[in-house]
This record gives structure tokens, C-alpha cells and sequence, in this order.
């Protein structure tokens, strides 16, 4: 029987094909002829098909329109990076067979990974195996083995119970459990040389095409370095950054410790009724960060005058501050809270970007002689009129509020440029105290699937610009990118600058972000350009439990969380 053709746009040239239905991608891949060399940014991983994730097998049924994905697309380097794990994971197995691979944690460069032993100990973790330099250049040359044999990645459907069988043969408890409290019938599982995981993506057509890469040692464990957006060729600079590591060990660590190691025993704890008492741990762990950094600032308040608060978008600052100045007041000192964006320049000095649209973002855009100039005043007991900003008019207009520090004043101010030391080269910088705030969420859908920092600050953005703002999930989908690129040029390289980490990441958020994220993500129609990445967040939001109303009224009208979905007091 003759199959039936259709016809398919292909967004990358332009061009329309006649297709058969059933006919895989890689087959139309090759009638475009758009992939060629072996340049990452040449290769094709992938494809959006009617603005849905597809790997090249897919086979095509009636579909309108089809992009293919290199590295330079966020999907692409999502398949790229799912791929590299795969080879990680394999390696491992070979040799390390009684061992497991836990892929813990983002870092600057790449994934942070950790040996673990398959027993646990007193405390009821897992030991982690220290692996040496030696050990990790032996992983490197098997996955580069993996890599030269172009082995295909192939995937097929299972049953839930076929699935639980062969994660427990893996040593992955984790990945057990967490199908476990879905309640689902049937999976996704991926295969390569033999050996069977889950990923939740597509991967690559095959190993050959995941050729840049690196395996770095740092502490017990070791970075998994992938390439660079800018040159797809090299891999990522790696600069230890032991204070953001040892923050997200920490909090690792108190996970481990409550008994919440991953998602799959999050659901349990949600499933069996003790969501309320997580909350109540997780916002009480947060007040003592708060007083201790409190503590820190007052032990110091004959030096210190200054707080700077920095972090990424949706990280909490605004709340931190509020929550920082109420600890302050407990101990007698007198805060005074004051925006950066109160000192941007006028809309006409605003430096543009590359695009030729104004840059908000850039610290050109901030008045940094009248900061300088005020802040040094206010250290030599002077009295200054504190700026504000007319967003509409894009101009400075006089606030008639002044302000001076007295003996137990002291001056905090949040923005994103707090960290870089331009900001305020002349102001005397043994009076700043600075702190870092970031959702540095350590946890792991299962063990080698972590969750990433950015999609966790992206759900609580959508949610609170969707209430606030009125700005649809949509537009802020489609502006996030932008966002991070904001974020990587002006504040992770400067993050280290900070005396103190405070990670806004609460164990709770995620249940807690999908009862709010999910109705606004479906609201996104199939033909957005933005409907791509609802659909992988939805998928993502699938294997996590929501909170129930009553247990989302238990959330503390303090709580950073507040900020976003709403009831907040401070």
C-alpha cells in the first residue's frame, strides 16, 4: 500500500517538502540538506515539530511545520547535555559497576557529579566514594570510547513495573521511587550499548555527535563541563567558585538529612500529610539564616554601614531585604531599605545593546557618580536626597525624602549589579557588607536527572508578573532568555564577590509553584513560539506532586514565596 504524502514547511530555509506519513525527521533532515560539517552549530539534535520537542526518529503524521535544533537553540543544548550524561552514566557503570552516579547540582561551567556508594550509612545516606584524578581521566577516555564507536541512542516505552526493575538493577533507588509516586502505567526509557536509563528529553541520534565535553576534579567529586554557547568547539572555562559549591553541599546535604533526597521521596512526604510540617521546617531554617547573617552584620556594625543584596530574577531579594532588616531591628539596629533602580540614568543616556534596544541591564545604565557620590556623603554623616526613578517618564525626578545614618543606622540596598566591584570603586569597601541571594535549589528529580536553578526562578517569575504585572506566561517564556543573558554578564561572574550566601530555594516551592504554574502554561496556544518550552515545563510539573489550598494557606505571610504568589506582609 502506498503511503500517503503530505506537505511540510521547514522553518530553517524557508522551503516546503513532500513528506510520506511515517517517514522519521532525519529523513526530511536529509532532503534540506541544512546539515552539514561537523560544527556544533552545523549539527542537528533535533527538531520542533508544530512547536513540539521531537527526536529525529519521530516519525511525521500530517505535520505543518518543522524546525531542526543545533547547540545554538536551548533545546538543542538540552539534548546535547541529556546525551553527555548518558555517555557519563555509561562509563560509570563500566568502571564503577557497584557504584552510583549522582549528577547533583548546576555549577558556572557545567554538572557537578558525585561516585556514591550503593549502601548507606548511619545517617541513612549514601557514602560518597572520593575518585581520584586518575579515575575521573579514566571515565573521560571510556565516554570518548562511547563517542568514537557512534553508537546509536535509541528509545522505547515500558511499563511502569518493567521500568522500577530496571532502575533497581541500575543501583538508582531514587528514579525507583519517583516513578513509584506517579502513579503512572507506562515510560519513556533510552538505551545505549545495552545499557537502559530515563532522560527527560530526547537525546541525540547517536554518540558521535557529542564530541565536546570535559571531566574536571573539584572537592570529592568532579564537574561534567559542556560546551560554550559562544564557541560550541571548547568547553566552558572552569573557575572553582568554592563558596556557591559549598552553599549547594549544604543544603544537599540538609535535604539528605530530612529525608528528602529527590522528588520521587518529596511526593511521599507531600503524599502522606506532612507537607504542612515541611513548610514549617523549610521557613524556619530561613529565619536563621536570616538572623545569622543579622548576627554577622551587627558583630561587625562599627565597620559595616553598607548592604548590598545581589541575585539573579526571582530570587527573593526584595523579600531578603525586608526579612534581613526586620532580624536587624531585633537587635537594635536601624535599617533603611533603598532600591538601586532608583538611581538608573535618563532614558536619553540609557546606554542600547547590539540590537539597537535600550540595555536596563547594562551597569552603563545606572547614575554610578551620583551613587558614589551619595553613598560617600552618607559615610561622612552627611544628609542626601535619595533619588526616584520615573519608569514612565525614563527620568529622575526629586523624591523630597532624605536620609542620613546615624549611630545605628545602617543603609541596605538591593539590585543586580550590588556584587560588581565598578558599581562603587570609590566608596570605601570594608564598609559594604554584600550578600547573595539565589534559588540554589540542589534537588534532584532522580539521580542523574538534577533540576535546573533557571526553570525554578522561570516558574516563580511567570507566576508573580502574571499577578502583578499582568504580563502573560508567554511573554515572560519568551523574555527569559534575554534575561539569562543579563544574568550571565552581569551577575554570576561577580557572585564569589559576596561574604555571605543566602539560598532563597525552599524545599516545598516546587509542589507549591505547580498548583499556581500549570493552568498559566496551558493557557499557551500550540502555534506560540513559546508553546515549545510550556510543554517541556508541563512535563516537568508532571512528576511533581502539588500542594493542596490548605497546605499553600499554611505558608507563612513572610515567606519569600509570598512574593510571588501573593499575601505577602513584610
Amino acid at each position: 500500500m502506498t503511503k500517503r504524502n503530505f506537505e511540510v514547511f521547514c522553518v530553517n530555509d524557508g522551503k516546503t517538502y513532500a513528506c510520506a506519513i511515517g517517514e522519521p525527521l532525519s529523513a526530511l533532515l536529509e532532503k534540506t540538506g541544512i546539515s552539514k560539517g561537523n560544527n556544533l552549530n552545523d549539527t542537528v539534535f533535533a527538531a520542533l515539530v508544530d512547536n513540539e520537542l521531537k527526536q529525529l526518529s519521530h516519525p511525521m503524521d500530517m505535520s505543518r511545520k518543522v524546525e531542526f535544533l543545533t547547540f545554538l537553540h536551548p533545546d538543542g543544548r538540552r539534548c546535547y547535555i541529556r546525551s553527555m550524561c548518558f555517555l557519563l552514566q555509561n562509563a560509570v557503570r563500566e568502571l564503577f559497576p557497584d557504584k552510583i552516579l549522582v549528577i547533583d547540582h548546576s555549577l558556572p561551567a557545567g554538572l557537578y557529579c558525585e561516585i556514591r556508594e550503593n549502601r548507606q550509612d548511619e545517617s541513612g545516606r549514601q557514602p560518597v566514594y572520593f575518585i581520584t584524578e586518575a579515575e575521573i581521566k579514566a571515565l573521560e577516555t571510556a565516554m570518548r570510547a562511547l563517542v568514537k564507536r557512534n553508537l546509536p541512542f535509541t528509545k522505547e516505552h515500558a511499563s511502569v513495573d518493567e521500568a522500577e526493575k530496571i532502575f533497581l538493577a541500575n543501583n538508582q533507588p531514587h528514579k525507583a521511587g519517583l516513578f513509584r509516586s506517579l502513579g503512572k502505567y507506562f515510560c519513556s526509557i533510552y538505551a545505549l550499548d545495552g545499557n537502559k536509563d530515563s532522560f527527560h528529553g530526547p537525546l541525540v541520534p547517536s554518540t558521535g555527535m557529542v564530541k565536546t565535553f570535559a571531566l574536571t576534579g573539584i572537592g570529592a567529586g568532579f564537574c561534567l563541563r559542556y560546551p560554550s554557547v559562544e564557541d560550541p568547539e571548547t568547553v566552558l572555562s572552569f573557575v572553582p567558585q568554592s563558596k556557591i559549591a559549598t552553599t549547594l553541599k549544604k543544603y544537599s546535604s540538609w535535604c539528605e538529612i530530612l529525608g528528602v533526597s529527590g522528588v520521587g521521596s518529596l511526593n511521599e512526604t507531600i503524599l502522606r500529610g506532612d507537607a504542612i510540617k515541611l513548610i514549617n521546617l523549610c521557613e524556619a531554617r530561613h529565619e536563621r539564616k536570616y538572623s545569622a547573617i543579622a548576627d554577622e552584620i551587627y558583630a561587625r556594625r562599627k565597620d559595616i554601614r553598607i548592604v548590598f543584596i545581589a541575585g539573579p530574577s526571582s530570587s527573593g531579594k526584595t523579600s531578603s531585604s525586608l526579612r534581613l532588616a526586620n532580624q536587624c531591628k531585633v537587635l537594635g539596629l536601624n535599617p533603611k531599605v533603598v532600591e538601586l533602580d532608583n538611581y538608573f540614568v535618563d532614558r536619553d543616556k540609557t546606554p542600547k545593546d547590539e540590537n539597537g534596544e535600550y540595555d536596563f541591564e547594562a551597569l552603563e545604565a545606572m547614575d554610578l557618580e551620583l551613587l558614589g557620590s551619595q553613598l560617600n556623603d552618607l559615610l561622612a554623616g552627611k544628609e542626601v536626597e535619595v533619588p526616584k526613578y520615573d519608569f514612565k517618564a525614563g527620568a529622575s525626578v526629586p523624591s523630597g525624602k532624605k536620609t542620613s545614618l546615624g549611630e545605628k543606622d545602617i543603609l541596605i540596598m538591593e539590585g543586580i549589579h550590588a556584587l560588581d566591584p565598578a558599581m562603587v570603586p570609590h566608596v570605601d569597601q570594608s564598609r559594604i557588607f554584600r550578600v547573595y541571594a539565589s534559588a540554589l535549589t540542589s534537588l534532584n528529580l532522580d539521580e542523574n536527572n538534577n533540576i535546573s536553578t533557571s526553570d525554578n526562578r522561570l516558574l516563580r517569575r511567570m507566576i508573580r508578573d502574571n499577578r502583578v504585572r499582568g504580563i502573560t506566561p508567554e511573554d515572560t517564556i519568551l523574555r527569559w532568555n534575554s534575561v539569562r543573558r543579563g544574568e550571565n554578564r552581569n551577575i554570576f561572574p561577580f557572585q564569589e564577590n559576596a561574604d555571605i550566601f543566602f539560598n532563597s530555594a525552599l524545599l516545598y516551592e516546587l509542589p507549591m509553584l505547580k498548583y499556581f504554574a500549570e493552568p498559566l502554561l496551558r493557557r499557551i496556544m500550540p502555534t506560540s513560539p513559546a508553546y515549545s518550552e510550556a510543554v517541556r515545563l508541563l512535563k516537568f510539573l508532571d512528576f511533581i506532586v502539588p500542594l493542596a489550598p490548605a497546605e499553600i494557606d499554611a505558608i507563612p505571610p513572610t515567606s519569600i514565596m509570598r512574593e510571588f504568589i501573593g499575601g505577602q506582609t513584610l
